[in-house]
C-alpha cells in the first residue's frame, strides 16, 4: 500500500521515479496473485468439482441472489441474449434482494405451486400461461459477496445450500451455485470463495458457475480491463457480460466465443471476455 504522506513527500522531492516504482510493485503483487489463481493448478480451487454438467435441460432458470445479479439491466437478460445468439431459447426469472444473503430468500415460497413462472409476457405484452407443474429446470443461487468466507456466516452459507438444494431436488429443480467474484481491492478473496463454493456444491451434488475465477483470468489478461463499478464491488457492464458468458458456458457446455451478442461493448473486449469465460470453465471442470 502507498501512503498519502509518502506520495506527498515524493512529489515535493520531484521523485516521480520512486512513485512509479512503488505503483509498479503494487500492480505486480496483484498480478502475481491473479496469475496464481488462474494458472496455479490446485490454487484454482483446492477442491475440484464433482459435478461438471447440468445433467438435463436448462431452458428455464430461476436466478436467486442479490444486486450482483440485477446491475446493468440484470444478468439474466444478457444471458438470454447470448442464448438467442447461439440459436437457443431460455426463460429466466430473477429473484433478487439488495444486500441479501442466500438465507434471506424463502425457497419454499419460490417453489410453491401456481406461483413463480405461472405465466409469461410474450410478443406485444401478451400473457401466456405456462403448463402447470414444475416451472424451472435449474435454480442458480448466489450468497452475499462475502458470506461464504465470513467467519460468522460461513456455516450459514453451507447450511442454507444444503437445505435449499434438498428442497430444489425434491421439486425436480437442479441446484446450481453461482461463485461470485472478489472485491476489486481484495483479489485474495478469489481463492477463498472458489474453495467454499466448490465444497458446498460437492456436498449437495450441485453444479458451480465459476464467475469469480473468470474475473481473475480476464484481469490477468488485461490489467486495465474495468469489470467493476466505482464501489469496487458491483459489476460494470463488462463484468456482467463476462459472468453471463460464464453461465452460458457452464449450463450448456458450449463456448460463448464468437457469439454475436456484444451488449454494446467493443469487439476486442467482447473477444477477451468470451475467451476468458470459456477458458475458465474448461480449466475449472478439468479432472
Amino acid at each position: 500500500m502507498i501512503h498519502s504522506s509518502r506520495l506527498q513527500s515524493a512529489f515535493k522531492q520531484g521523485d516521480n521515479m520512486k512513485i512509479n516504482t512503488a505503483l509498479a510493485r503494487q500492480w505486480l503483487r496483484t498480478m502475481f496473485l491473479l496469475a496464481a489463481v488462474v494458472f496455479g493448478g490446485a490454487a484454482i480451487a483446492q477442491t475440484k468439482p464433482t459435478r461438471t454438467e447440468v445433467g438435463g435441460s436448462a431452458e428455464s432458470i430461476l436466478w436467486i441472489g442479490n444486486s450482483f445479479y440485477y446491475y446493468n439491466n440484470s444478468m439474466h437478460n444478457h444471458f438470454g441474449q447470448l442464448v438467442r445468439a447461439g440459436g437457443g431459447r431460455a426463460r429466466s426469472t430473477s429473484v433478487t434482494i439488495s444486500g441479501a444473503g442466500l438465507d434471506w430468500h424463502d425457497i419454499d415460497s419460490l417453489l410453491r405451486p401456481n406461483g413463480l413462472g405461472r405465466y409469461s409476457f410474450v410478443g406485444e405484452n401478451e400473457i401466456r400461461f405456462n403448463p402447470p407443474g414444475r416451472q424451472y429446470d435449474v435454480a442458480m443461487m448466489m450468497d452475499c459477496s462475502q458470506c461464504p468466507v465470513h467467519p460468522e456466516l460461513q456455516k450459514v452459507f453451507h447450511d442454507t445450500v444444503k437445505r435449499y438444494a434438498a428442497a430444489l431436488n425434491k421439486a425436480g429443480v437442479k441446484p446450481v451455485l453461482f461463485m461470485s467474484w472478489a472485491y476489486k481491492d481484495k483479489p485474495e478473496m478469489t481463492i477463498a470463495l472458489a474453495e467454499q463454493y466448490t465444497i458446498a456444491a460437492n456436498a449437495n451434488d450441485a453444479l458451480v458457475v465459476p464467475a469469480g475465477l473468470a474475473f481473475a483470468r480476464a484481469i490477468s489478461k488485461r490489467a486495465d480491463l474495468e469489470l467493476y463499478e466505482p464501489d469496487k464491488r458491483h459489476p460494470s457492464l463488462a463484468g456482467t457480460y463476462l459472468a453471463a458468458c460464464t453461465v452460458y458456458a457452464v449450463l450448456y457446455g458450449k463456448s460463448p466465443v464468437g457469439l454475436k451478442y456484444t451488449a454494446g461493448l467493443p469487439a476486442e473486449t467482447v473477444a477477451l471476455l468470451q475467451t476468458s469465460a470459456w477458458e475458465t470453465v474448461q480449466e475449472y471442470i478439468k479432472k
